[in-house]
C-alpha cells in the first residue's frame, strides 16, 4: 500500500476494531454471542433435519422455514467465526477482498431472509384466503422458482455494494474499520476519502425498494388474513386460522423491528455512541436466528412432535423385543 497525503492508496490489508470502546470487555462479550450462536445453529440444524425426515412436513410453509433456517446458519456463520476470533484472540486484519466478500454474503442473505418471509406471509394468504387453490399454486415446482427468484434478487442488489467499493474507490482515510465486521455502511464512512453520495444512496434504495416493499406486502397479506378470519362462522375455525399465522407474525417482527431500529440509529442516530450502534447490528444478525426455531418450536405441533420423537428415539431404549 502507498500514503499520500494521509490517505492510503490500494490497501489490501484492514483492521476490524470489535467494539470500538468496550475493547476490555470484547472477551467477555463474545461468551454469551458465542452461546446465542451454537443455540442458533443447533436450533436451525435440529428444525431441517426435522423437516426432512418428516414427510408430513413436506408442505410449503415447511418448506419456506426450511429455507429460513439454513440462511439464519450460513447469515451467522458468515459473521461470527470472525468476530469472536477478534473478541477471544485478537487477530484483527482481514484481507481486503475477504472483507467485501463478508460484506456481499451478510447483504445477500438480509434481502434472502426477506424474501423468504414474505413467500411465507403469501403462502398463509393463499392457505386461508383461498383456500382451494393453495396446492395447485404453490406447487414443487413453484416453490423452486420462489427460492431461486429470492435468492438472485438478494445477491444482485448487493452485488453493486461491492463493485462500487471494488472499482470506484481508490483512495481511503485509514485501514481501520470501527466494527466487529465488513458491514457496508461502516466501510463506506470510516475509510473511503472519495466522494460516497452514490454508495450512501444505492444503500438506501436497496433497504427501501427490497425490504420495505417487502414489509409492506406481508403487511397487506395480513391485513387481508385478518379480514378472512374475523368473517369465519365457527369461533374454532377463527382460532384455528390464526394460530397458524402466529409464528409467522412473531418472526415477521423481531426480524424488521431489529431491522429497521439499527439501520435508522445507524444513519441518523449521530448522537448515539458508536458501541450502541455496533452492539444492536450485531444483535439484529444474531437474534432472529436463535429465536426462529424456538418461535416455530412452541407454536406448531407437528414441530415439537418432531423434536420429542428424535430425542425420545435417542434416549429410551427400543424394549419392543420384550414379550409378556
Amino acid at each position: 500500500k502507498l500514503k499520500l497525503n494521509g490517505t492510503v492508496f490500494m490497501s489490501s490489508v484492514l483492521t476490524l476494531i470489535g467494539i470500538p470502546g468496550l475493547e476490555s470487555v470484547q472477551f467477555w462479550i463474545g461468551i454469551p454471542f458465542c452461546a446465542m450462536y451454537i443455540m442458533a445453529v443447533f436450533g436451525n440444524s435440529l428444525l431441517l433435519v426435522i423437516i426432512k425426515a418428516e414427510r408430513s412436513l413436506h408442505e410449503p410453509m415447511y418448506v419456506f422455514l426450511a429455507m429460513l433456517g439454513a440462511t439464519d446458519i450460513a447469515l451467522s456463520t458468515c459473521i461470527l467465526p470472525k468476530m469472536l476470533g477478534i473478541f477471544w484472540f485478537h487477530p484483527p486484519q482481514i484481507h481486503f477482498d475477504a472483507c467485501l466478500l463478508q460484506m456481499w454474503f451478510i447483504h445477500s442473505f438480509q434481502p434472502i431472509e426477506s424474501g423468504i418471509l414474505l413467500a411465507m406471509a403469501l403462502d398463509r394468504y393463499v392457505a386461508i384466503c383461498d383456500p382451494l387453490r393453495h396446492a395447485v399454486i404453490f406447487t414443487h415446482q413453484f416453490l423452486t422458482q420462489i427460492g431461486v427468484g429470492v435468492t438472485l434478487r438478494a445477491a444482485l442488489s448487493a452485488a453493486p455494494c461491492v463493485i462500487l467499493l471494488k472499482c470506484r474507490l481508490k483512495f481511503y482515510r485509514t485501514t481501520v474499520v470501527l466494527h466487529s465486521y465488513c458491514e457496508h455502511m461502516a466501510i463506506v464512512k470510516q475509510l473511503a476519502a472519495d466522494d460516497v453520495r452514490i454508495d450512501k444512496i444505492y444503500g438506501l434504495f436497496v433497504a427501501f425498494s427490497i425490504l420495505g416493499l417487502d414489509v409492506i406486502f406481508i403487511t397487506l397479506s395480513y391485513i387481508r388474513i385478518f379480514i378472512t378470519v374475523f368473517n369465519l362462522p365457527q369461533k374454532e375455525a377463527r382460532f384455528k386460522a390464526f394460530n397458524t399465522c402466529i409464528a409467522h407474525i412473531c418472526v415477521f417482527l423481531e426480524f424488521y423491528f431489529l431491522g429497521f431500529f439499527s439501520f435508522f440509529t445507524h444513519r441518523f442516530g449521530f448522537h448515539i455512541p458508536s458501541y450502541i450502534h455496533i452492539l444492536l447490528f450485531n444483535i439484529y444478525l444474531l437474534v432472529p436466528p436463535l429465536l426462529s426455531p424456538i418461535v416455530y418450536g412452541v407454536k406448531t405441533k407437528q414441530i415439537r412432535d418432531g423434536v420429542s420423537k428424535i430425542f425420545y428415539s435417542k434416549i429410551l431404549p427400543d424394549f419392543s423385543f420384550i414379550s409378556f
